[in-house]
């Protein structure tokens, strides 16, 4: 499958138009990036670019390639993929200065400079990222059937990141449209290649994952162009990703404000650049611009296909006869390179001035960047509703799937083990009967690349469920929830949607210790741009995973594994959606506020039965939703009772019980009678022995007791 590519056939020669046009873009995309060293430099452009100079070729090259609609992932050296692929350098130029006209409203910079409109679906400050969220692009494309094809770049550091083998076996397991670019520059940030990899070429690892890998000169626009052709070719013809290396070598620092130690040979610079993307370009256009006498070969024996006009117009330019007056084709040429660099520096000195005449964004655009409105309170049926009847948890959140995909065919499930067995708590179990195996999607054993693969295609499209088959193997998963989900939109400038719901069974007393028994939920609050819902009853299971789904925000929606075995309830056999940010009150009562979580909200309850036969009136609310939080229903309850107990399995230390006493303490201090009490789990990992599980875990008697004790009896 690997193989070092041959140097272009000169038969194959591109038009001197097409060649005309690289070169314009090469030198749009050097100077471009010249100017911002320049500005970074004077303190207009702040923080840190990285720049793109002597990878030129590779931008402009795969691009060309590429159809207008076909996606780019690009990484943290994304100038040129930008100007490449049609972005306007007015628009970056402002992004980079942090202004409001920038493409993403000053909130991005340069690391995430994006176009959606041009199918640019963001550079990314993580290291190969831009590899997971490229195929879940791709799969989008694929589901969707839209004869899309997704293209990431990533440098070589990249390669040796996991979620590089990840998404290289479910792209080509799955046959996705997928290219994938790695731009060689030989280091990492100053690592080079030979002591960080142990292969010298990275295409030999395509041949592991079953799709073709070849290197290329990165310095080459036409071979660029052409490597990409063809993988192009085969990604629309159904046929599955292709690996492309380029080798290519930055010509500056790893980023503008990096001030390193020399760590690179004078005599491997001056190498490279003497291969300059730029004048070989040039070379080639002038060569392009010239015109042979004869037929293609000496045995072409072709037709005649050129006018006598033409001929005679050309052996008139005779370069022998006009050797004493310097060939004037050549000074013709050079010139029309000249006012082709003419015309760069011109629209980027425009683009400069414009984008420093543009306005900073004010303090409103954070909050409207963070996420995108929920949908209004339209109501929710109760579970006393008509047409309730007894179901398990389990049950309610397969019936909100099903009902869901029924109703939208962007919804699809992605995870282990989700589709032939229907998970291992069951909660899709039977759905792929219905839905097949394309939106009832099994994968490897892949967590990172699950995670982003589903980020990419709510990017593009899709309403992806990520069943998380246990939740502590969510840190697996942290950078695509808490570094792509939820940032998506925010460093995008408020503009795009992300539709994705990540769930899945957390917490503890079903005996399996300390790797599958977390209460993570803290984690997942602390994030702004996630939405948290922990439901305890299998009527807001229903009703909450159906406004997951149909939210355009990311969800983290947690189900605690106790209740898939012990709650049981009335739900509505219609679809309905509980509102975000809407606490339930469960019992009400006047002498104490009891705020509890999933499994916790059933022994609060037990112990607000008990209490009452001692007379104390215990209300007991569920949020529902932990991020927003209602805060307003905690706080009148707190001021008719003026006492707060806070009961969650999670750690009782910086924990979810923490931000709500907080919060009461600042918002509702001079209703207060007694200190609020905070009970969650002992400060130590989950065990195994299941009389020492049951000690750790917050019971009834201690709810109980925490009531009694502030009211002081």
């Amino acid at each position: 499958m690997n193989r070092r590519v041959a140097p272009p056939d000169p038969a194959l020669a591109l038009d001197t138009a097409t060649l005309e046009r690289f070169y314009r873009d090469l030198c749009r995309i050097r100077r471009f990036d010249e100017r911002v060293i320049e500005l970074f430099n004077t303190g207009v452009v702040k923080g840190t670019a990285h720049s793109c100079v002597g990878q030129e070729a590779i931008a402009v090259g795969a691009c060309a390639a590429l159809a207008e609609s076909d996606y780019i992932v690009s990484h943290h050296r994304g100038h040129g993929h930008c100007i490449a692929k049609g972005a306007d350098m007015t628009r970056m130029m402002a992004e980079l200065m942090g202004r409001a006209t920038g493409y993403c409203g000053g909130l991005g910079g340069s690391m995430h400079i994006a176009a959606l409109d041009k199918g640019i679906l963001g550079a990314n400050g993580i290291v190969g990222a831009g590899i997971g969220l490229g195929s879940g692009a791709a799969l989008s494309a694929q589901m969707r059937k839209s004869g899309q094809v997704a293209l990431a770049f990533f440098g070589d550091g990249a390669a040796n990141e996991g979620l590089f083998h990840e998404a290289f076996n479910m792209a080509s397991l799955w046959k996705l449209p997928m290219i994938y670019f790695c731009e060689n520059n030989q280091y990492g940030l100053s690592t080079p290649m030979a002591a960080s990899t142990s292969i010298d070429r990275l295409s030999k690892r395509a041949a592991a994952y079953g799709m073709p890998g070849e290197t290329i000169d990165g310095n080459d626009v036409v071979a660029v162009y052409e490597a990409v052709t063809r993988a192009v070719a085969r990604a629309r013809a159904g046929d599955g990703p292709s690996f492309i290396e380029a080798m290519t070598w930055r010509w500056g620092d790893h980023s503008m404000r990096a001030n390193l130690p020399k760590y690179r040979a004078e005599t491997e610079e001056a190498e490279w650049r003497a291969k300059d993307a730029i004048l070989r370009a040039g070379t080639r256009l002038i060569e392009a611009m010239t015109w042979r006498w004869g037929d293609h070969s000496m045995r072409a024996n072709l037709p005649k296909y050129r006018a006598e006009t033409e001929e005679a117009e050309w052996r008139a330019k005779d370069a022998i006869l006009r050797a004493g007056t310097r060939l004037a084709e050549r000074q013709v040429l050079p010139a029309r390179i000249a006012a082709l660099l003419d015309e760069a520096n011109i629209e980027i000195e425009a683009a400069i001035e414009e984008a420093k005449a543009a306005p900073e964004p004010g303090i409103e655009a954070l909050l409207n960047a963070v996420g995108a409105p929920h949908a209004p309170d339209a109501g929710e049926p109760g579970p006393a509703a008509t047409d309730a009847r007894e179901i398990s948890y389990v049950e309610a959140i397969r019936e909100a799937i099903d009902q869901e995909m029924a109703r939208d065919d962007s919804v699809f499930v992605i995870g282990e083990d989700v589709g032939r067995i229907g998970g291992i708590f069951a909660c899709t179990r039977g759905l792929i009967d219905t839905y097949g195996p394309e939106r009832l999607r099994d994968t490897p054993i892949s967590e990172n690349a699950i995670s982003t693969f589903a980020v990419g295609a709510a990017a593009t499209g899709m309403r992806p469920i990520v069943e998380i088959q246990i939740f502590d193997f969510v840190t697996l998963m942290m950078d695509s929830i808490v570094n792509q989900a939820a940032k998506f939109r925010y460093m995008l400038g408020g503009v795009p949607k992300m539709p994705i719901v990540f769930r899945g069974p957390q917490g503890g007393g079903i005996r399996l210790a300390a790797q599958h028994s977390q209460s993570l939920e803290a984690w997942f609050c602390h994030v702004p741009g996630l939405v948290v819902m922990a439901p305890s009853t299998p009527y807001d299971a229903k009703g909450l995973l159906t406004t997951a789904i149909r939210d355009d925000n990311p969800v983290v929606f947690l189900e605690h594994k106790l209740l898939y075995v012990q709650s049981k309830g009335p739900v509505p056999a219609q679809p309905y959606a509980i509102p975000i940010g809407k606490a339930d009150i469960k019992r009400a009562g006047s002498d104490v506020t009891v705020v509890a979580t999933m499994a916790m909200v059933a022994p609060a309850l037990a112990a607000a039965r008990d209490l009452a036969r001692e007379g104390i009136e215990v209300e007991v609310i569920d949020p529902r939703t932990l991020r927003p939080l209602d805060t307003e229903t905690i706080l009148e309850s707190v001021r008719k009772t003026h006492r707060l107990v806070v009961v969650h399995e999670g750690w009782t230390k910086w924990g979810f019980g923490a931000e709500v006493a907080a919060m009461v303490m600042e918002e509702a201090f001079d209703w207060l009678d007694a200190p609020v009490t905070r009970i969650g789990m002992r400060d130590v990992p989950m065990p195994y022995n299941d009389t020492l599980e049951r000690a750790v875990i917050p019971s009834q008697a201690e709810i109980a007791a925490a009531c009694r004790a502030v009211l002081y009896r």
